[in-house]
């Protein structure tokens, strides 16, 4: 059975522009009711209780301050039972899910589980079930969850996330405020939505309802197929503003895929840390136009290497598609499975070229930095005074490495940065690490001092400076004397 429908535009409208010779798109249609696509998914739809037992860290603990003096005092203020007797507190958190697999697999976020004790999911009809966590996935903020109890469990098909457009209608379903089946329905706003959430945003972003405890449940189209999960709202006040974001079905297929098959999310790799082109850089790098991804380290040994990718090179295709930001290429590469040989484009030197790389597997590459390379020998420790830029730096050494969390000791430290000097305006911060100059190795002090020597006022850096493990480009101007 359809879902009812009632024309948007009547026939003698149609019949009228017809006559006026104004071509019309085909009219658009609008449900009269939801109740068929709900009632399609409502038996997969579950509410989630996840408990987190948190042990009192005195429990147990006759004097934990190792002092009879702090003992007596705070058994005085807080009773003697304070700690020696204090019981587990127990934490509830609510939220949604929905069943995907007639063994019992149910799709749910991350952060409705996570650190989670015990799992209850709880069905339509009112029976609660315990629930194992088979995996999570924190960066798509996705996990699995498996039910016992039943040979077979109702199910929600999933649809086609990439089928789906801006303007189609939805349906958001799950235990908003703990209050179960709420149904909601709006359109899907927008697609692709970047948040600032994780490496592989893609959000959906509707206006149907959806408030805290909507987490992990069913965005549904009027097929009543999962489009996406349910996952967070922009809100000032803790309640539905209208923009909700949901995580496209199909990247939650492949996430779900992966953890009921391998126990792991299965990832491309390159071995390759990137930035975004913005027209500063793109102006340095002789490029016309801010677009693609700038490379600015590659792994030793890792496929980008093996295949000819260095630092300062500019991505701008991947395997057939444009690259515009460093989240178009994250999604791109993750997709893609290991050992797979995809085409790149790149430009260098002002020129195109095209290069076959070997895609690698993240999970067996997790760990690997730029620590992997090789060490160079240590310079010398000395201060050098490079006021120019506003900076003191020193060279790096094997100690400062090792607290700096990097093995490559070639480079400079950057030790302070004067308030309002060219530096601070570049963004530059004490404990960087300054590896370039204008694609120029530095080694040491010296050659970041002779470099600077040989730059007249009004000119710019471009420098590649390390931070927490992570290489950037940064622009830095001389000031005119």
């Amino acid at each position: 059975m359809t879902v009812r429908r009632i024309m948007v535009m009547a026939a003698a409208i149609i019949g009228l522009a017809g006559s006026a010779g104004i071509a019309l798109a085909e009219p658009q249609l609008i449900p009269v009711s939801f109740s068929e696509v709900a009632e399609k998914a409502a038996p997969a739809v579950v509410n989630i209780s996840s408990v987190r037992i948190i042990q009192n860290p005195f429990s147990g603990q006759p004097n934990v301050f190792g002092d009879p003096y702090m003992q007596e005092f705070f058994e005085r203020f807080f009773g003697p039972q304070m700690y020696r007797e204090a019981p587990p507190q127990t934490t509830t958190s609510l939220g949604s899910g929905v069943i995907v697999d007639a063994e019992g697999f149910v799709l749910t976020n991350n952060h409705v589980v996570e650190k989670a004790d015990e799992v209850l999911v709880k069905l339509p009809d009112g029976k609660e079930y315990k629930a194992k966590i088979v995996g999570t996935d924190p960066k798509t903020d996705l996990a699995v969850l498996q039910l016992s109890g039943r040979k077979k469990w109702p199910v929600a098909e999933m649809g086609d996330s990439d089928a789906a457009r801006v303007g189609d209608w939805v349906v958001a379903m799950g235990s908003p405020f703990g209050l179960e089946q709420t149904v909601t329905a709006g359109i899907i706003s927008a697609k692709g939505r970047t948040i600032g959430q994780g490496p592989y945003d893609d959000f959906i972003q509707t206006d149907a309802s959806i408030n805290p405890g909507n987490s992990g449940g069913p965005l549904i189209d009027l097929s009543g197929k999962i489009v996406g999960i349910n996952t967070m709202i922009v809100s000032r006040s803790g309640g539905s503003l209208g923009i909700g974001f949901a995580i496209p079905v199909n990247l939650a297929r492949k996430i779900y895929l992966d953890i009921k098959n391998t126990g792991v999310v299965r990832r491309g790799w390159l071995g390759i840390y990137i930035q975004a082109l913005t027209p500063q850089l793109a102006q340095h790098f002789k490029i016309k136009e801010p677009k693609g991804v700038l490379i600015t380290a590659v792994v030793e040994n890792g496929p980008a290497d093996t295949s000819g990718l260095k630092p300062g090179d500019i991505m701008v295709m991947y395997d057939g598609k444009n690259i515009a930001t460093p989240n178009d290429l994250l999604r791109l590469v993750a997709a893609t499975a290991e050992k797979e040989k995809v085409w790149v484009t790149i430009l260098r030197e002002g020129g195109r070229k095209r290069l076959r790389v070997r895609v690698g597997d993240q999970a067996k590459a997790e760990g690997e930095t730029l620590a992997t390379r090789k060490l160079a020998e240590q310079p010398k420790p000395r201060q050098a005074d490079t006021s120019l830029l506003g900076i003191k730096i020193r060279s790096l050494t094997e100690e400062m490495a090792r607290q700096l969390k990097t093995k490559n000791v070639q480079g400079v430290v950057v030790t302070d940065v004067q308030s309002g000097s060219p530096a601070e305006g570049a963004g530059i911060e004490p404990g960087d690490i300054v590896r370039e100059i204008n694609q120029q190795k530095i080694t040491n002090a010296d050659v970041f001092e002779r470099l600077l020597r040989e730059l007249k006022p009004g000119n710019e850096l471009l420098l590649r400076v390390e931070r927490r493990d992570y290489p950037i480009y940064m622009v830095m101007r001389i000031p005119e004397k």
